[in-house]
């Protein structure tokens, strides 16, 4: 199945997918690339859960994507 990234790199995961694996909104997912690909699947661990804080200063990093976000829509 094939879906499209959105302009803010968004994914859409299909209703038919969220349904079979229980996906909800608001629900985390985990994010991996391995040899070239992504998966998303469920949280299996306490683990999975930590390391979606990302490594130290990671929040400060993803502030300043979100305000570089919000910069490039208001110049738009």
């Amino acid at each position: 199945m094939t879906v499209r990234v959105g302009p803010k790199g968004q994914v859409v995961v299909p209703k038919a997918i969220r349904d079979r694996l229980g996906i909800r909104p608001g629900d985390d997912v985990v994010v991996v690339e391995e040899a070239g690909e992504v998966r998303i699947r469920r949280p299996r661990s306490a683990d999975d859960l930590l390391g979606m804080l990302g490594p130290a200063g990671g929040l400060d990093d993803l502030a300043a994507e979100r305000r570089r976000e919000r910069e490039r829509d208001a110049a738009r």
